[in-house]
């Protein structure tokens, strides 16, 4: 199992992955996501200059807010500072559109966009369509070392739907999924990366990763979820969650998928969205502030002990969470990325580190 660590990036507190590394982790996830956080390249940048052996990357780049060809120069040119220590994440984008009221990339468009971004991340001409027209690209100048795609790029493509998964079979070199799946859920997804690596031509290798991006709290003997101290650092990723369900309750018309555990919380978190001053056709920017970053004061209610575990989080006393990750690793996961509140992050790192990592 590796283990990673996901900031919410601020381009004056890159020096989070280095204590990162220094703490051991095995990479650094930066987002992508334009609207809420810096631009992750250029905390990358700062990082990659500043480390030696944390594997960096994306945590994900997003597809929907720019173009194939600059998704590629700019991971490639990261590259060029740490090469051989840099991987991209990339994905369809969920809070990174949708915090701008737009619907994330479709499945279609998603692949076309991979397709282009592998080819060029190997060194080759590709033909691009932009705008009705269709050229074929190739990265000029390489011999003078503005970017770097002679050390390989793993493509990690986050997927949890069908077609993604096939996208991530056909052109990733790794799979990101939101959260852990648990029981045969990796079993399944990876069918369907297989189905997509063989109609494009490809035999996955034995080696394709597979992670895992998520939270952890580890907690002190017989302390509970409900403590403040678990709220404040697991809150952010929990609200989260809020958000993605509330998200999808808006797309499909039904909330069927939420669970009879919640149901309670998630009809009182649907009347504070409906109670809010926000007019209706812009509450898309309420919903997500504090995302992945801070817990609104106003959301704190919503984190009750049930909640939390319905988010699917490594929450639990250290044998807990190391027994869980043991689990998930026979399943076939590879890898988990946590990502932390901004406030705690350090204290949130160091403690899976001492109590999780160093004895797992």
């Amino acid at each position: 199992m590796k283990f990673g660590a996901m900031i919410a990036p601020k381009i004056d507190d890159w020096q989070l992955l280095q204590y990162a590394e220094n703490l051991g982790y095995d990479h650094g996830w930066v987002p992508d996501s334009q609207m809420i956080w810096s631009d992750c390249y250029a905390v990358l940048a700062l990082a990659a200059q500043h480390t030696s052996k944390i594997r960096l990357g994306t945590g994900v780049a997003i597809a929907g807010t720019r173009l194939a060809p600059v998704t590629a120069h700019s991971i490639a040119t990261i590259n060029r500072i740490a090469p051989g220590r840099v991987f991209l994440g990339i994905g369809t984008g969920h809070t990174a559109m949708r915090v701008m009221g737009m619907d994330p990339v479709k499945p279609r468009d998603f692949r076309e966009y991979l397709r282009v971004v592998r080819a060029l991340l190997h060194g080759e001409e590709v033909a691009y369509s932009h705008k009705g027209e269709t050229r074929n690209i190739r990265f000029l100048h390489q011999e003078l070392g503005f970017i770097d795609t002679a050390h390989t790029i793993p493509i990690y493509v986050a997927a949890n739907g069908p077609l993604a998964l096939r996208a991530a079979g056909a052109y990733g070199d790794g799979r990101v999924s939101a959260g852990p799946e648990q029981g045969a859920g990796l079993g399944n997804s990876m069918e369907l990366i297989r189905e997509g690596a063989a109609k494009a031509g490809r035999d996955l290798p034995a080696d394709y990763h597979t992670a895992a991006l998520t939270y952890s709290c580890v907690l002190e003997p017989g302390e509970k979820l409900s403590s403040d101290r678990v709220i404040d650092e697991c809150g952010s990723m929990v609200a989260s969650a809020l958000h993605y369900w509330w998200e999808i309750y808006k797309k499909i018309g039904n909330d069927r998928f939420i669970r009879p555990a919640v149901r309670p919380v998630w009809e009182n978190y649907l009347d504070y969205v409906d109670s809010m001053q926000t007019p209706p056709d812009a509450r898309y920017q309420a919903v997500h502030d504090g995302h992945c970053t801070y817990l609104m004061p106003e959301e704190r209610r919503f984190m009750t002990s049930e909640v939390i575990a319905a988010s699917n989080g490594l929450v639990g006393e250290p044998d807990a969470i190391i027994e869980q990750l043991r689990t998930l690793e026979k399943g076939g996961l590879k890898e988990v990325a946590l990502l932390p509140p901004m406030a705690s992050a350090r204290k949130c790192f160091q403690d899976f580190a001492k109590h999780v990592m160093e004895r797992y």
